[in-house]
């Protein structure tokens, strides 16, 4: 629990701070960059309070001058901070609606061009939530996405959303898939304690989603290559069943 109070102490109090500051500021600069840089500082100094070391392999695979969708696997609370600080250039985020309303960092979020996703079946949502986040990508951004839209029960690899590939289909963009492991041992669900250890980003090569004709073929690819890419306790149990989930809304909120 020690770990969980000194990376909660950081973020709190140092999050509290860039936010008061920082904001105005960027708003009088009209560039949220320099406070996107301190607030990935931030979150990486809090991940390294409690206690975690970040493996990171595969930056090769990211293409170059290029807006891109990271797609990663989800077993942690502990995921975003452990992702986002060791992506290069900046990303806005995939994340759930109410979010937002968090005081300080909900504006910070909504100037950072993050994309709130409303949970449920509401077509019209899912539209808002896809239009969003292709703005993003217009705008020079990478997109971060967890196409299980909620954390695995049991750590291993659950089914896919089609939204996030539908995003991609419709705006051309590659995605690199990104195989995280580690996490799922240091905070697990339902708990708020932190154990020290070692988490591993891997980023995978990318994948063109005009090499696929549906959006299907897609998912499995990138779900393939992610499940392969992970230690076998964490590789799904049976891929004929556990490979696509048919829902329509945009998948991929942190939770």
């Amino acid at each position: 629990m020690f770990s969980t109070l000194k990376l909660a102490s950081i973020y709190v109090t140092l999050g509290s701070v860039a936010g008061i500051v920082g904001i105005p500021y960027s708003l009088l600069i009209g560039d949220i960059g320099p406070l996107y840089r301190v607030a990935m500082w931030i979150v990486k100094t809090g991940v390294r309070a409690a206690g975690i070391r970040v493996e990171v392999s595969g930056l090769e695979h990211v293409p170059a001058g290029r807006s891109c969708i990271f797609m990663c696997n989800h077993v942690s609370n502990l995921d975003p901070p452990v992702l986002l600080p060791a992506l290069p250039g900046r990303s806005s985020v995939l994340l759930k609606k109410e979010l937002m309303k968090i005081p300080i960092l909900g504006v910070a979020m909504r100037m950072g061009k993050f994309v709130p996703v409303e949970r449920g079946h509401r077509r019209d949502a899912a539209q808002a939530s896809v239009e969003a986040a292709a703005d993003a990508l217009r705008s020079g951004l990478h997109i971060v996405v967890f196409p299980e839209g909620t954390r695995s029960k049991d750590g291993r690899l659950a089914t896919f959303k089609k939204g996030p590939f539908f995003l991609a289909q419709q705006t051309a963009t590659p995605i690199v898939p990104i195989a995280l492991s580690g996490t799922q041992t240091m905070m697990r669900k339902g708990s708020i304690a932190i154990t020290p250890g070692v988490a591993r980003v891997e980023m995978l090569p990318a994948v063109d989603p005009a090499a696929y004709g549906t959006r299907e073929e897609l998912l499995r690819a990138v779900r393939q290559a992610i499940a392969e890419a992970l230690p076998e306790p964490m590789r799904p149990v049976d891929e004929r069943k556990t490979d696509v989930e048919g829902v329509p809304p945009l998948g991929g909120t942190p939770s």
